[in-house]
């Protein structure tokens, strides 16, 4: 069965313009556009009345389980352009025995939700992002595309180029997990890494884009990837009965998924879906990378690069954020906060949740963990709120911690200490 529904060759979309995240300049839809004159984000515009008046809410129970369900809030006009590899409707997992760990004494523990992305196409919720980028361009009639990343996004836009026939180039630091750069190879893109750091990959990109013509999908110079990351936000008001819940930390690096939850948020609350009720966005960096943070400290709408990025949560590592004033304003706006945990809580925190609740997180998702718990102590969350964590990709395309006992066969098995172990 095919992922979506739909017959013919015209899908229902309502796009009517694109507009500048910073001045509100509108542009021409079912064009070719990167960054607006400005050099900021564009952000995609619809016709809600008319979505509310095509799309009951209630319509979507008899839907697919997929991000296509969402087709009358995506801008994919055309039915042959959609491009597909199983998008499907990410889990809430619940981690009660750690709630109750972290309750105080004679309180009623709170409610741990992880959005597990990591059940998603290549592995990761990159996949969201950059099926829909691709499939525009594919629209669009582009036929090469290059972007910098850190590894899920260049295995995502490599597995939906080799989907649509498309050329990909991939330009990673020299230090990006093997797993990822070997996917990235297996799904036919053109990979080379890099002495240096993600935006340092986005230099050779832009000059390769000068240079050559291909189309750079770096985050968010292109408008779509924000329409495919904001069916997170979608999917989980859905997922908890159009209740939003009262925290959401997430890994943040560029930041797209935060903006396209927002931007989710505010198009459901116009459409009559939700209510004004927001949940307080936390962005989670890692100390060693903490651009974010320190401009939410400063009372600054903008970040500077990072200096000496570092971090072993590789997604997470970006130094600076084009569309930092967005990410900024959604905490702001949210009532939410912005916070570091170093790498040592993040090592602690992914093997925690995998021991006590079998839930094998990747780093950047281990990151919200350990800063639920900080936050948990610092009283910035109450112990008996609902909090949401994103885990941004599946565990097991990250390096773990060697482990295993040998054992040599023919020799004498202590027993009672085996099994004590």
């Amino acid at each position: 069965m095919p992922d979506y529904e739909w017959t013919g060759t015209e899908l229902p979309t309502f796009v009517t313009h694109l507009e500048c995240s910073l001045t509100g300049e509108g542009y021409p839809a079912d064009q070719l556009h990167g960054l607006s004159k400005v050099g900021k984000p564009l952000l995609v515009r619809y016709d809600l009345d008319g979505i509310r008046r095509a799309l009951p809410r209630d319509a979507l129970a008899s839907r697919p389980q997929t991000l296509w369900r969402y087709r009358e809030m995506l801008p994919v006009r055309r039915a042959e352009n959609v491009l597909s590899l199983g998008e499907v409707v990410t889990p809430l997992v619940s981690l009660p025995r750690l709630a109750s760990r972290l309750a105080p004494k004679g309180q009623k523990p709170g409610e741990i939700l992880v959005k597990d992305e990591g059940r998603l196409p290549t592995g990761s919720f990159k996949a969201r992002g950059l099926v829909l980028a691709v499939s525009m361009a594919k629209e669009l009639g582009i036929r090469h595309m290059a972007m910098p990343t850190n590894g899920n996004a260049g295995a995502a836009m490599a597995a939906y180029c080799a989907r649509a026939g498309m050329k990909a180039t991939v330009f990673c630091p020299d230090d990006t997990p093997a797993v990822n750069v070997r996917e990235i190879a297996m799904q036919g893109a053109a990979v080379y890494l890099v002495d240096g750091l993600i935006d340092d990959c986005g230099k050779l990109v832009a000059e390769g884009e000068r240079s050559v013509g291909w189309f750079n999908c770096s985050t968010l110079r292109e408008p779509y990837r924000i329409e495919g990351k904001k069916t997170m936000g979608i999917e989980l008001a859905e997922q908890l009965g159009w209740e939003m819940p009262d925290v959401i930390f997430y890994p943040t690096g560029g930041g797209t998924g935060i903006i396209g939850m927002w931007k989710a948020f505010a198009e459901l609350e116009a459409l009559g879906w939700i209510g004004k009720k927001r949940p307080r966005m936390v962005v989670v960096q890692a100390s060693g990378c903490a651009p974010m943070v320190k401009a939410w400290e400063a009372g600054e709408e903008h970040a500077p690069r990072w200096q000496d990025a570092h971090t072993f949560a590789a997604g997470i590592r970006v130094p600076q954020a084009v569309g930092d004033f967005l990410i900024l304003r959604a905490v702001r706006d949210s009532g939410g906060f912005a916070t570091a945990v170093d790498d040592e809580a993040i090592m602690q925190a992914w093997r925690e949740v995998a021991a006590a609740e079998g839930l094998l997180l990747c780093p950047e998702g281990a990151a919200t963990y350990a800063a639920y718990k900080q936050a948990i102590a610092e009283g910035r969350v109450g112990p008996g709120e609902r909090v949401v964590l994103f885990n941004c990709a599946t565990g097991l395309k990250y390096p773990m911690p060697e482990a295993g006992t040998p054992l040599k066969l023919g020799q004498p098995v202590d027993w009672r200490t085996l099994a004590t172990a």
